[in-house]
């Protein structure tokens, strides 16, 4: 099976290329290393595979049709699952054109390059924020999302609408998979778990939206992998998954653990709860689990510690080497003055 995968370099997609990758699955990688955040953290995840043989990355724009519709005529693509995005509740709310067109047209353009080349099948990263701020829960599949309370909830929200056309006009099988809170090793830097842990770990201060009682359904990468692969044995229909933990944890808990597994304590300054931000998100997971086998299996308090130790272990390393670089660039830039004394010394001689 040969399988596009956008967003490949990214938080999520570098682990489902891990995955797709020890199958011996052909994978076509797209990315186009958004500096959403450092490219160069992108590019670490993905380092340790751009010498596999069955691994061709592409650094690209799902916006560019001409550049995809290439990658499409040159590979014969059987699955694509589509991960890239312009990610971020807060963020979307101000620049809410760039989502519509990273998120809508990035997505659709992979849906008419579906159809035209005639793939298997396509698997849609959505999200748990199409909720929007749903009082009733768990959150089920079958639940009316109309109601969406940021750009970024009402892009994804219209890319699963998008998916379900094109299912119904080619007979082109989707799923849509709505993730929720998915945290762990390469987790982008600004999300909380990531970020907290930073400042956690530095002796600065933290920033609690409201009064730490919101709760999350925090979700481990390796459970998320998981569900997207099986996800994309599906080859009929149309089908919207949740793929979360099934569990809440409270804001002020997820701290608490990120303070025990760091062994150090958090200086909190607590702040008014943000727009676009909802009270609760918990997924009902029982379709997931009767159609995909799903089965998450990590819990908070495990995925922290693993988080943590992947933390610690990434700061060193990227310490280090920052190191070993300023001093072969102080190296080189002293060669080059050298070299313009010398020159200088020999203009006046001469």
């Amino acid at each position: 099976m040969t399988v596009l995968l956008t967003g490949c370099a990214g938080f999520i997609g570098s682990h489902v290329l891990d995955k797709l990758i020890s199958m011996n699955e052909k994978v076509i990688g797209v990315d186009n290393f958004d500096p959403y955040y450092d490219p160069s953290i992108k590019y670490r995840n993905i380092e340790h595979n751009l010498n596999m043989n069955n691994f061709v990355l592409y650094d690209a724009d799902i916006r560019n049709i001409k550049e995809m519709n290439g990658i499409f005529k040159d590979n014969r693509i059987d699955t694509v699952i589509h991960l890239a995005a312009k990610a971020g509740v807060r963020p979307s709310i101000d620049d809410p054109v760039l989502y519509e067109d990273v998120n809508i047209k990035g997505t659709l353009n992979l849906l008419e390059l579906g159809r035209k080349y005639d793939i298997d099948n396509l698997v849609f990263a959505s999200s748990s924020s199409v909720y929007g701020a749903n009082e009733k829960v768990p959150f089920s599949e079958e639940d009316c999302v109309d109601w969406s309370i940021s750009p970024y909830a009402a892009s994804k929200k219209a890319c699963e609408t998008f998916c379900y056309t094109y299912h119904h006009l080619y007979d082109l099988p989707v799923v849509c998979l709505r993730f929720f809170t998915v945290y762990g090793p390469r987790q982008r830097p600004e999300m909380a778990t990531h970020k907290f842990t930073r400042l956690i770990d530095e002796g600065q201060e933290i920033e609690m939206y409201g009064n730490g009682t919101s709760r999350r359904d925090y979700t481990y990468i390796d459970d998320i992998v998981e569900g997207i692969i099986h996800s994309a044995e599906i080859k009929e229909g149309y089908e919207i998954i949740n793929l979360g933990n099934s569990e809440v944890v409270e804001l002020r808990y997820l701290i608490k653990v990120i303070e025990e597994s760091l062994g150090k304590k958090a200086r909190i300054r607590q702040l008014p709860d943000q727009p676009g931000d909802v009270p609760i998100t918990y997924a009902d997971i029982s379709k997931a689990r009767s159609l995909i086998g799903y089965n998450p299996q990590v819990k908070i308090e495990e995925g922290i510690r693993r988080f943590v130790e992947w933390y610690i272990s990434e700061s060193a390393t990227v310490h280090n080497s920052t190191f070993v670089q300023n001093q072969t660039t102080d190296a080189v830039q002293s060669a080059d003055d050298a070299g313009r004394k010398e020159e200088s010394y020999e203009m006046v001689q001469g």
